[in-house]
């Protein structure tokens, strides 16, 4: 005797080899022994034997019209033989019970299963929904096939996968018949889905990938602005007190938007007025308005070689800058210092306009302002004295910060940039390299750093909130809780310096003038919009340097090519980490021996890949010199220039 029976979900046959009550032990089919309770048993029989059973009913269920055996099926809950002598006849065989269970039980869109061996057919609306979403469900995978065969046999893309190939690799859909359709294509291609759509046209290149996946990303509704947003209202400050000093800029030519100048009085023979002016967007900006919405959203301007997309539209831009001859508001510190000691007596901040009188470009004149020449005084140039005083308290901070780190700043170092001529990857590149810690970078990055402190020190004091960063055990954070910061060497930081293109430093400008004014600070310490704002920011502002260390080393690998190097000089970081000389471009050399730290290496160019920005290269000699000097923390330079408002977003790490 054999039986038809289930067991953990599965339909089995089986010998008997005895009962007990309603139980069984029964040999199954592949030999192993099993004990069957008799509520999991169908029904006995005596042929055809166990063996043919199942493989015959699963052959028979094909030829089973399933439409048919609704069509006949009674209405409530029956029984699945009931239906099989329905649809076979009263002599139903076993293997044609069998195949009518079968039947049923695959197909839950005809029949929902009310228990074992039970069930009840589907009302006729729900089957007419049910098979109209089997038979688009069918159409789609027709036509997934038919994108995978075009992409894969005719190595074409589908318009419909061109359309969306940005956002199939930035934020993919993996329930679409796209991406389906794009990842069957990648997995019979062994090609990654980035490359296949960059092999086959979809994306043009990889540098597009790179521009156009960073912008869908973080700018969805694209890099402009809406049209009917609010402009200026330069009346507003036009009662602002006019300071009567002599205010210069030091900026890069390349600098559009000019957010800090400074000044240089002197009091009478022992003291001195250094003063500190960063443009104050913030008076014509309300929290909330249209304007603020927008710069809130974007957070910072975004730099990258031959990138730049601005926190703000041009008109905000164009009535704060401090342009020579502008009339423009300020928030200005002024820091008394003692001439002999460099001792700063006494700071105060005012809320007022000033008259920049010279927009200095340091490009231009950095030469004339060399240590020697500021030294013997004989820089010949309307603002050499103010400078040279500048100068002197710029290496009194630094010194003091330097106590406080514990170690000397770097200075000297070669900062390598990128001057393109041309549109996009086709661009001709004009590498060119600064030396930082010149005179004038010490005076404008020392000065940013002290406000900066000094201001972060001041909403403290006042018990203002601010958002600030800190450096704690080399790990630097924002929050709007003030910390020293190791790193710089400083008890407390709050970048305020540059409002025109930083949001941290927008609001806290709005604290720092609400101080100023005496009246209720725009955002309270338990303010919600604080926090978020702070986290936002630290999410976005890395990606945005990210993406400009990323399209930094897409240019490294593309002047690597430009120049047809077959070799090239590298140092080595740490490891297998190495940099290449003269270019801000690291990467990992696996199977590299293991060199002191500084060591410079000679490689074997191979190739670029401009997909991972990665240099395919071999060492091909070990170099009888070192450069451990050129790998010191790049922490606080980071921050001066963070500071100083450069043209370039600083790493995420400052």
């Amino acid at each position: 005797m054999y039986i038809f029976f289930e067991e953990d979900g599965a339909f089995k046959t089986g010998t008997v080899l005895s009962q007990n009550g309603n139980a069984f032990q029964v040999e199954l089919t592949t030999g192993r022994r099993t004990k069957v309770k008799g509520g999991h048993t169908f029904f006995t029989f005596e042929s055809p034997v166990a063996t043919e059973v199942i493989p015959a009913a699963q052959t028979l269920m094909t030829e089973i019209d399933k439409q048919f055996l609704w069509d006949v099926a009674p209405e409530g809950e029956f029984q699945f033989e009931t239906l099989a002598k329905e649809y076979f006849g009263e002599t139903a065989t076993v293997v044609e019970r069998v195949a009518t269970l079968l039947v049923l039980h695959e197909n839950p869109v005809y029949f929902h299963r009310k228990g074992r061996g039970n069930y009840r057919k589907a009302p006729e609306e729900i089957l007419k929904v049910a098979l109209a979403a089997l038979e688009k469900k069918r159409l789609q995978e027709e036509q997934k096939k038919a994108w995978v065969r075009q992409m894969v046999d005719e190595h074409t893309v589908p318009k419909e996968v061109a359309a969306q190939a940005i956002n199939l690799i930035t934020s993919p859909d993996k329930n679409s018949i796209l991406w389906k359709a794009l990842s069957d294509a990648s997995s019979e291609l062994h090609m990654p889905p980035l490359r296949l759509l960059i092999e086959l046209g979809a994306i043009s290149s990889a540098y597009r990938w790179h521009v156009d996946s960073f912008y869908a990303q973080y700018f969805p509704k694209g890099k402009g602005f809406p049209a009917s947003l609010s402009v200026p209202d330069e009346a507003s400050w036009t009662q602002l007190p006019l300071a009567s000093v002599e205010a210069f800029s030091i900026d890069d030519s390349s600098t559009t938007e000019i957010d800090d100048a400074m000044s240089v009085e002197h009091v009478d023979e022992k003291l001195l007025r250094i003063g500190i002016h960063i443009a104050a967007p913030s008076l014509g900006i309300a929290r909330d308005s249209d304007i603020d919405q927008v710069a809130r959203s974007r957070l910072s301007t975004v730099y990258a070689p031959g990138i730049k997309t601005t926190m703000m539209p041009d008109a905000w831009f164009k009535a704060f800058s401090l342009d020579v001859g502008r009339e423009v508001p300020c928030l200005s510190l002024y820091a008394l210092i003692d001439k002999d000691s460099l001792e700063v007596q006494a700071t105060e901040t005012h809320l007022e306009r000033i008259s920049v009188k010279e927009n200095i470009r340091y490009d231009i004149i950095e030469n004339e302002f060399s240590e020697e020449k500021l030294l013997s005084g004989t820089v010949n140039h309307s603002f050499s004295q103010e400078i040279t005083w500048l100068w002197k308290f710029a290496k009194k901070c630094l010194a003091d910060r330097e106590v406080v780190r514990g170690r000397p700043e770097v200075i000297g170092r070669l900062e390598w940039s990128f001057d393109l001529e041309g549109e996009g990857e086709n661009a001709k590149i004009h590498l060119k390299s600064r030396r930082r810690g010149s005179p004038l970078d010490l005076a404008v990055g020392e000065l940013m750093i002290f406000a900066n402190s000094v201001w972060g020190g001041w909403l403290e004091e006042m018990g203002v909130a601010g958002i600030y960063r800190s450096q704690s055990m080399g790990r630097v954070k924002m929050s709007t809780t003030p910390g020293p910061h190791d790193g710089i060497g400083v008890p407390q930081y709050a970048w305020c310096t540059s409002p025109l293109r930083r949001y941290v430093d927008l609001v806290n400008q709005r604290q720092l003038i609400s101080a100023v004014q005496d009246v209720q600070a725009c955002y309270r310490p338990s303010d919600t919009d604080l926090f978020t704002i702070v986290a936002n920011f630290t999410t976005v502002y890395a990606a945005y340097s990210d993406f400009q260390r990323k399209m930094e080393r897409y240019w490294s690998l593309r002047w690597i090519e430009q120049e047809g190097y077959k070799t090239i000089e590298a140092v080595v970081v740490k490891g297998e980490l190495i940099r290449i000389e003269g270019l801000p471009f690291t990467q990992r050399m696996p199977g590299l021996p293991e060199l002191p730290r500084g060591q410079k290496i000679l490689l074997d160019v191979l190739g670029v890949d401009y997909v991972d920005v990665l240099l395919d290269a071999k060492l091909r000699e070990v170099l009888n010199e070192t450069d451990e000097e050129a790998l010191e923390d790049e922490t606080v330079l980071a921050e001066v220039q963070a500071s100083e408002g450069e043209d370039s977003t600083p790493s995420s790490g400052s």
